[in-house]
């Protein structure tokens, strides 16, 4: 396999000749190529999540986050160029709007209210498509100039129970 192979033209069976592992063993820990992918992604996004799950506020885990991804250009490039079903774009979404629930019921007690579930579902949505759109197009601004859009677009709703919990 060479770096400039696209995910969709890498066979599982390239990945367990590449890694020295059976296609049983592949089948055992992951459900397909996208799985593989979305298991890295998360690992690389844990230390970004649980600096904020400790104090650190959502600018600094976003400025994390948006360094990992630089640095792993590679790999982002070519996972977010992916549709198909079980993509990294969807897993992010997933991924990122679980966390921030879980934070608000672990920083309040309680689930987010319903509302600010459904203003969490857009910006987590518009957060992805941004990061995709950054990643695509080379990753040309800074990472905090690309944390700051973010915060700026932001529904003030999110803004106040963020800044009342202390992540922002």
């Amino acid at each position: 396999m060479h770096e400039t192979t696209s995910v969709e033209n890498i066979t599982v069976k390239q990945i367990v000749t590449e890694c020295g592992f059976s296609r049983q063993t592949f089948y055992r820990n992951f459900i397909d190529k996208y799985d593989l992918i979305n298991w890295y992604f998360d690992r690389l996004l844990e230390e970004s999540f649980r600096e904020m799950g400790t104090g650190k506020t959502l600018c600094e885990g976003l400025v994390k986050k948006f360094q990992y991804i630089k640095q792993e250009r590679l790999f982002f490039t070519a996972a977010f160029r992916v549709d198909e079903q079980n993509n990294l774009k969807d897993h992010d979404f997933y991924m990122i709007y679980e966390f921030y629930c879980g934070l608000i019921r672990e920083k309040t007690g309680e689930l987010p209210e319903r509302n600010i579930r459904k203003l969490l579902e857009m910006y987590c949505q518009a957060s992805i498509y941004m990061t995709v759109k950054w990643v695509l197009g080379g990753m040309k601004e800074p990472e905090e100039e690309l944390m700051t859009l973010m915060i700026d677009a932001m529904p003030s709703h999110l803004e106040k129970l963020f800044k009342e919990i202390c992540i922002l």
